[in-house]
């Protein structure tokens, strides 16, 4: 599995958060697409129309496991994906803003 570290990530790189919507309220990553795994099969045209063309998908959950099965598929449908390593856990701790739903300071559920 393709995998990156947080602190391997630059402003502008492509953001998929497969969390669920109770997750994503608290807090995530500003300007990352919201898609939850549990829904992920059924809304997966969104993501094909929000990510670049020729870019890199990076999916990122709480820890790492929930992304690394939605990166797999991506890998097998040919999308260039990669799973974010330790998730909205080490964005937190390693100093990345978290934002809530409304735009203030968010936290990791």
């Amino acid at each position: 599995m393709p995998t990156v570290q947080v602190g391997d990530l630059k402003d502008g790189d492509f953001l998929l958060d497969v969390r669920e919507d109770d997750e994503w309220q608290a807090g995530h990553a500003e300007g990352a697409l919201h898609i939850p795994i549990s829904e992920f099969v059924a809304r997966y045209g969104e993501l094909t129309e929000a990510a670049p063309q020729d870019g890199r998908v990076h999916v990122i959950c709480r820890s790492g496991g929930r992304s690394a099965q939605v990166a797999m598929y991506l890998v097998q449908q040919g999308i260039d994906a990669v799973n974010v390593d330790g998730g909205m856990q080490v964005w937190a701790a390693s100093g990345r803003p978290v934002v809530d739903d409304k735009g203030g300071s968010g936290f990791v559920l």
